[in-house]
């Protein structure tokens, strides 16, 4: 991330923190507020159209749900097409599936079978990295069926979950450091 960008801070604090939501110990980054700020939402959105653009990337894949709020925009910019990957039984239609591991239990995660073509480049993005699980399986996912996947790109990333964004094969960019 570009830390001398002025837009950077704007962002940040345009994010509302809410301690202690769903439950105790929790702390909910919101990124509502960050929607109803239009300077921050276009700095965002701006941010990682001037990173991707020129990039040849031909794919955007937005994670659910908040990943369908910054993917559109970035892909609309950027000439490309805008591939949702859902949690399970809400794509109609046939459909690839990637099970992945969280802090406590298992998910899935679904795109359909006809989104992408071996050979694509594509774009990973959603609003925050946690532990890094749900990036892992939009990458295999994209990679099971032949597509590069370029970069993962996040809002926000929340270092004290302790999350090896660095490990991440392709990299993470992100916009946003919050604790």
């Amino acid at each position: 991330q570009d830390e001398q960008d002025p837009r950077i801070s704007n962002i940040s604090s345009a994010i509302r923190v809410i301690p202690d939501f769903p439950k105790p110990g929790i702390i909910f980054q919101d990124i509502t507020t960050l929607l109803l700020d239009t300077k921050a939402f276009r700095d965002t959105i701006d941010l990682f159209v001037e990173r991707y653009r020129g990039k040849d990337i031909s794919v955007v894949a937005g994670i659910e749900a908040r990943g369908f709020i910054f993917g559109p925009p970035i892909a609309l910019a950027i000439g490309a097409k805008f591939v949702p990957m859902r949690k399970p039984n809400k794509l109609p239609g046939e459909v690839l599936s990637e099970e992945y591991s969280l802090e406590y239990g298992k998910d899935t995660m679904e795109m359909h079978v006809d989104a992408v073509k071996a050979g694509e480049r594509a774009l990973i993005i959603d609003d925050l990295v946690a532990t890094g699980g749900t990036l892992s399986a939009a990458i295999r996912l994209l990679e099971r069926v032949g597509v590069h996947v370029v970069e993962c790109a996040c809002v926000i990333e929340l270092p004290e979950l302790k999350v090896c964004v660095s490990n991440l094969r392709p990299t993470c960019y992100l916009l946003v450091i919050n604790s």
